[in-house]
């Protein structure tokens, strides 16, 4: 018992060291940088700043450019809200279809949805269906998107969950005069609440932070996202380390929020499903 209390004491020890040392390091390296002049910060060197400057290098960020890091901001947020709830809404009713049909056609649409987890999406093919329907360097046009490539893992997730939640629920409302939308909304969709605090953590992060989506599908200078605005302090020649790490930090603050907040229902979800399936 002694040796076995030990070696979980020593595995416990060791976790923490490579977390500590894979998340928090970098995280505190970034908080100095963001803290120094543009020369000292030029260095890149792991050490206190002489001159404390991270208020200003943040006020600074956000007032770049006639202040496009609250645009940015704000179309990062309306870009990931409206995807979470689309995303939540039609995988949920997906996956509810496709957990009671349990027969052939639902496992076929099961599998052809579950496969966009390995298909990459075609940039030019997609580019063009966007020009032809009118919303290319639209917000809605991009929320289109992210709502196609997170559906499979969502889907995954409610369908998961959906395997605990008795038919006889189903069949009583139904008794009741309830259709089959009312039951969905009434009945299934409040049961399934760890299952969209999961989705709606692991997705809003990822959306807030893509990178290459708004690149690709949303150009322009108006539908500017967060993570675009890393681009305002490098150039060819020069680059701003402080203001860049800075800009780092202002783009974290949401996603580290949401992720604190939720830490707790988000463990219980994904542990939970992982019970039940």
């Amino acid at each position: 018992m002694k040796k076995n209390a030990i070696t979980l004491k020593l595995g416990n020890i060791l976790v923490f060291i490579v977390m500590f040392t894979v998340f928090i390091i970098p995280f505190i390296y970034i908080l100095l940088m963001a803290s120094k002049t543009s020369q000292e910060a030029a260095l890149l060197r792991f050490s206190l700043p002489e001159e404390f400057l991270f208020f200003s290098n943040m006020s600074e960020v956000i007032a770049f450019g006639e202040y496009r890091m609250i645009r940015a901001l704000m179309n990062s947020t309306v870009l990931t809200v409206g995807s979470v709830i689309l995303v939540i809404i039609l995988s949920a009713l997906f996956a509810f279809v496709a957990q009671r049909r349990n027969d052939k056609l639902a496992t076929i649409m099961m599998a052809v949805l579950v496969a966009g987890l390995m298909i990459p999406p075609a940039v030019v093919p997609t580019v063009f269906l966007l020009r032809s329907l009118g919303i290319y360097k639209t917000l809605f046009g991009m929320i289109m998107i992210d709502a196609a490539l997170f559906m499979p893992f969502a889907v995954v997730i409610f369908r998961t969950a959906m395997t605990a939640i008795p038919r006889d629920l189903d069949e009583a409302s139904f008794m009741d005069g309830a259709s089959p939308l009312r039951i969905f909304f009434s009945v299934i969709l409040p049961l399934l609440k760890p299952a969209i605090v999961t989705v709606v953590v692991t997705t809003s992060v990822k959306i807030f932070n893509d990178f290459v989506g708004p690149l690709y599908f949303l150009p322009g200078a108006k539908n500017i996202t967060a993570p675009l605005t890393l681009y305002s302090f490098i150039s060819q020649f020069s680059t701003q380390w402080n203001l860049l790490f800075a800009n780092v930090v202002v783009i974290t603050i949401i996603p580290l929020v949401i992720f604190i907040f939720f830490q707790r229902q988000l463990v219980s979800g994904m542990m939970g499903g992982a019970v039940k399936g």
